[in-house]
């Protein structure tokens, strides 16, 4: 049986040995689609999870104690049925969990109204959940109020892209990369957040593809560059901007590609070229002069060579999100590097199902499709659902796999937000922050134990198939009887009957079928043979790609520079053994042992200054004690985390500085006080 690898949104396709019902070995598949026939260590052996996953479905004592006497006389009776699970749980049999979610969620909208309960979640599951997720929330609840993990990771992406090419999603597969002659990687540590899509890009440097890597510390990936660029922090778009105003100023944009597939040129060339932020700007940034002559190649480069763009994080988690995605689809179009074979743009995308949680409608301004809801049910994003718990306008959370309180920023203020809920329902694999505020917690299948089609980076729907048995319920079946419950309208047997309907109502997915993707998978859209998107027009309404302008705006690190100030600065990601909050990578004997907690890189020109261990402090919190390791591979006075350990609080330190569209948080840089908890040497 075929699976998908639960972790980044390369979506690996395993297989498994199985002995007395349990995974013992994970294997690739050999002619993996998405995997390249590869896999990493985490889709080896993150896998063991499985022997530490919720099995039960629990109901707070709390939540007992402050309801029993306000439910129906048919629900207190039954309440003879709850055992005690642990020192905060009742272990509750599954129909009685889902009467009294059902329950509690009409007595808040009766009481409070329908605006008053807000969705979060979709991306860690299956197509089939995202989507009926969103609308039980949409059609059942009433309430426009649904999101999902996209708000922190790539919903600039979407935005950006969106803007000028009609369509916020790869143009090209991964294997395109075997057939360009340039890739550009900006804020993506590759090798350790997209291990497959890095194995394709080192093979295809000894076929000759030119690697250009631009990040704000020396990563990995860098090894295998012919030009590797370290930015200030924040400099994105000023970076790429220049770019553009380069190609421009020695007219070596594709001209014919312009006039044929683009609009809005002419007044985009006339701003960028009155831009004062050029490539010279960066001899004025000491330590960072030679970027100037960088700009040069690279513009000669991209609009010469079938390139590829590719971005991450690094990108996408800045104020200027949206707009340097934009800016980066610009340099696309204006180099003819998008519609063909080997060239493209590639949003290298974080979760398994990510994609496909957006193209479903778990966005609070999207339905499925990306059509847009009446601009009077047009919801909150989650910062501002957040906001809306905090001024008691929302009063409950149905939270579907998304650990909101340690993978989203400024924490202390979400946890005073989730302090206030008077409901929280949790899907979840896995006991994690989340689950420990829950009233009441639904044990649902894992993506090895269940079926239903996901989404990846590269569009590519796969199917996937259980490699064990589980008796618990996959997230649409708790959706299934709650709605039950509460109008009765949904009678889905299964996740096929879901994907049906999807593939029915849903443009991208129109044509699908289970019987389709057995077979092999598919990127959307599925009606389509083709692969590579944008072939001879645009995803717009007109069919033509949109140049916009976005002024790159001085702050940060930058700022200081120009001032001659030296302050510090935080960067956080990913550590490859390790995935997002860790609540399934950590059970894993081999990945622990690899990584096994946050380390604080710091340059080691600090030695004299910085102990062994340090508490980072910002405006809006501090960590906890850090493990510090020097190194050459961050700049003086930047500094690197992970945040995959929720006991160090590392998003404590961050707050709602958020890119200015979609409000994707400010991950990438932060500035902090370093504390140090032992003495320098």
């Amino acid at each position: 049986m075929i699976s998908v690898c639960t972790y980044c949104g390369v979506g690996c396709e395993i297989d498994a040995e199985i002995k007395d019902g349990k995974i013992v070995k994970i294997h690739q598949v050999k002619n993996g689609k998405s995997s390249g026939g590869e896999l990493c260590i985490k889709g080896r052996y993150g896998y063991e999870f499985l022997n530490k996953r919720l099995q039960k479905h629990l109901i707070s004592y709390d939540f007992i104690k402050r309801e029993a006497e306000n439910m129906p006389f048919f629900l207190q009776v039954r309440l003879a049925n709850l055992y005690e699970y642990d020192e905060r749980f009742y272990e509750a049999p599954f129909s009685l969990a889902a009467d009294i979610a059902a329950w509690k969620i009409k007595d808040i909208i009766n009481k409070y109204g329908n605006r008053s309960i807000a969705g979060i979640g979709g991306a860690r599951t299956n197509l089939e959940s995202a989507y009926l997720f969103q609308k039980f929330i949409r059609n059942t609840l009433k309430s426009p109020h649904v999101d999902n993990c996209a708000r922190v990771c790539h919903s600039p992406s979407l935005s950006g892209l969106k803007m000028s090419i009609g369509e916020g999603a790869s143009s090209v597969s991964f294997d395109e990369i075997f057939n360009a002659e340039a890739i550009m990687i900006i804020g993506s540590n590759t090798t350790q957040a997209h291990p497959m899509v890095a194995s394709r890009i080192i093979k295809a440097k000894k076929r000759g593809l030119k690697i250009i890597v631009v990040d704000v510390r020396e990563i990995p990936i860098m090894k295998f560059a012919d030009i590797s660029v370290i930015l200030p922090f924040e400099s994105n778009l000023l970076f790429v901007n220049a770019i553009a105003k380069e190609i421009l100023k020695n007219s070596l944009q594709n001209d014919e590609f312009i006039k044929n597939r683009c609009v809005k040129f002419e007044e985009y060339k006339e701003l960028i070229l009155k831009d004062k932020y050029d490539k010279h700007f960066f001899e004025k940034l000491k330590g960072f002069e030679h970027i100037k002559s960088q700009i040069e190649e690279i513009s000669k480069i991209i609009t010469s060579h079938k390139t590829i763009f590719a971005w991450g994080l690094g990108v996408t988690e800045h104020i200027d999100g949206t707009e340097s995605v934009n800016a980066i689809s610009n340099l696309a179009m204006m180099s003819g590097n998008i519609g063909k074979s080997g060239a493209g743009v590639l949003p290298l995308r974080g979760q398994n199902n990510v994609q496909g949680a957006c193209d479903v409608g778990c966005l609070p301004y999207y339905l499925p499709d990306y059509v847009r809801p009446p601009e009077d049910f047009v919801g909150l994003m989650t910062p501002d659902i957040i906001e809306a718990v905090l001024e008691d306008k929302i009063k409950a959370i149905i939270n579907m796999g998304e650990d909101i309180l340690h993978i989203h920023p400024n924490q202390n203020k979400i946890a005073k937000a989730f302090e206030k809920l008077e409901f929280l329902a949790v899907m979840e694999v896995m006991d994690n922050e989340i689950t420990k505020k829950a009233d009441i917690v639904f044990a649902v299948k894992s993506a090895y134990e269940k079926t239903g089609v996901y989404v990846n980076a590269e569009r590519r729907c796969h199917l996937s198939t259980p490699l064990v048995d589980s008796n618990l319920p996959d997230d649409w079946e708790v959706i299934k009887h709650i709605e039950n419950r509460i109008k009765g309208d949904y009678d889905y047997k299964s996740t096929e009957d879901i994907f049906n309907e999807i593939c029915a109502t849903t443009g991208r997915f129109r044509g699908g079928s289970y019987e389709m993707l057995r077979n092999f998978p598919k990127p959307w859209p599925l009606s389509e043979e083709s692969e590579i998107l944008h072939k001879e027009k645009f995803s717009t309404p007109d069919g033509k790609g949109h140049f916009h302008y976005h002024k790159y705006h001085v702050r940060g690190e930058v700022k200081d520079l120009l001032e001659g100030k030296r302050k510090w600065y935080l960067n956080t990601g990913r550590e490859l053994a390790q995935y997002n909050n860790a609540a399934q990578t950590k059970h894993s004997e081999k990945l622990l042992k690899k990584y096994d907690d946050d380390i604080l890189l710091v340059n080691e020109i600090h030695k004299e200054q910085i102990g062994d261990k340090v508490v980072l402090k910002s405006v809006y919190g501090e960590s906890k004690p850090l493990k510090v390791k020097f190194t050459k591979s961050v700049r003086p006075f930047t500094l690197f985390t992970t945040f995959h350990f929720a006991k160090n609080h590392i998003n404590y330190l961050f707050g709602d500085e958020a890119d200015h569209k979609v409000k994707t948080a400010r991950f990438k840089s932060v500035e902090v006080e370093v504390i140090n908890v032992t003495p320098a040497k």
